[in-house]
């Protein structure tokens, strides 16, 4: 009998040992790019995204040390049942460790409870609902880039302080949309602003004459752009033919990125203020990424906060990778080292996440240059304010994350 006992013993301690060299040799990661690969949102995300996760790939020195790392993309076209079922065949078949990008707060939300369940990794750096670290938090999802809160603050915040206190909302009709006027709305009035009135326009919107014409009428100094990519390129195009801004009313782009600022031109797009947490001149680090970014990609382009989101993540995670010694395809155990290490990277410095998954760095107020400002392409932004991470992302005690109760 006692020598069965320590049989027993001696094969529970080799298959311990066994279970424990097989995951510090496991070396094995796999990335999903889900992202709009041909929408309204694909230059700021879409096919950029996937270069940005390959350069974080190259850049990490994983494969040096002997690591596999594959990238593959889906394109998720704004509909949150097929973004889910491009997840779960990820998860399913191709054996996805991480899906990155995510933008549209639809998609992303429906995603991050899919990646629960299959306890999987979101680094989500698309996606601006505020949601996403609040009500519907996840151990398995970490925010990345920037979210309605932040673009709320920064902007609506600046914006009614400097003597714009009554609003009207233009509102893209879907998750993000609500977000964005629900935190904007609670920040103008947080600096005594009004909201007079709002309108909710469908996705993908062509022409947005009875929108503008409704916040025309309705008399407000500030025009909300509740809206992202082409839907707010669009607008700010047509409200500039209906005459809106020089009839006094000041548009406010909510969420614009500097591919929306490209394709707008400076004639058009100067003096918009706005909020970012990326800017490719913002400082050395910066430009040297985004130098190498526009020589690889294909429509030779600076990378937007998005992408710039994709690689600081990505490279995170990697360093959480190297510190467990392996993937052990746990994403809440990973997720869960990933918020025990401080961040710091070269796009957005020394931050931190927060229990509820949302990552802390600096933001940063810009107006858009005038034509004779800009001293070449792309330099398009100046900056007004910076804004620390402690203000720029809703604070711990505010969070509805359930997480945060355990």
């Amino acid at each position: 009998m006692k020598r069965r006992k320590f049989a027993t013993l001696l094969l529970g301690t080799a298959l311990s040992l066994s279970a424990g060299l097989a995951f510090a040799q496991d070396k094995v990661v796999k990335i999903g790019s889900l992202s709009d690969q041909s929408g309204l949102y694909a230059d700021l995300g879409g096919p950029g995204s996937t270069l940005a996760a390959q350069m974080a790939v190259e850049d990490s020195g994983l494969t040096a040390k002997g690591w596999k790392i594959d990238i593959i993309a889906g394109d998720h076209q704004n509909k949150p049942d097929i973004g889910v079922n491009i997840a779960r065949h990820w998860f399913d078949v191709d054996k996805v460790d991480v899906i990155v990008d995510v933008p549209n707060s639809g998609v992303a939300l429906a995603v991050s409870n899919l990646v629960k369940e299959k306890n999987g990794i979101l680094l989500d750096s698309g996606a601006g609902t505020s949601d996403l670290t609040n009500a519907q938090c996840t151990p398995n999802t970490i925010h990345w880039t920037y979210d309605t809160y932040t673009l709320a603050h920064g902007t609506g915040t600046a914006l009614t302080k400097s003597g714009g206190n009554t609003w009207f909302f233009l509102t893209a009709d879907y998750a993000f949309g609500a977000a964005l006027e629900r935190d904007t709305t609670a920040a103008v009035q947080a600096a005594g602003g009004k909201v007079l009135g709002g309108v909710k326009a469908p996705l993908s919107t062509a022409d947005f004459s009875s929108f503008l014409l409704q916040a025309q009428a309705c008399k407000a100094k500030i025009i909300g752009l509740a809206n992202a990519g082409a839907d707010t390129t669009n607008s700010i195009k047509q409200a500039a033919e209906f005459g809106i801004t020089t009839s006094g009313q000041k548009l406010a782009a909510l969420l614009l990125f500097i591919t929306d600022v490209h394709s707008l031109g400076l004639k058009t797009a100067q003096g918009l203020n706005f909020t970012e947490t990326f800017y490719w001149d913002l400082n050395d680090g910066t430009r040297a990424f985004a130098k190498r970014f526009q020589e690889r990609a294909k429509n030779h382009s600076m990378p937007t906060m998005v992408h710039a989101g994709v690689y600081s993540s990505l490279l995170h995670y990697f360093k959480a990778l190297d510190a467990l010694g392996g993937n052990p395809h746990d994403g809440a155990k990973v997720v869960a080292k990933m918020k025990e290490m401080p961040t710091d990277d070269p796009l957005f410095g020394k931050g931190s996440i927060e229990p509820n998954g949302r990552t802390l760095h600096p933001a940063y107020l810009f107006e858009v240059k005038s034509p004779a400002e800009s001293k070449g392409p792309w330099d398009y932004y100046k900056l007004v304010s910076t804004i620390s991470a402690d203000d720029a992302f809703t604070p711990l005690a505010k969070s509805t994350c359930p997480l945060l109760k355990k």
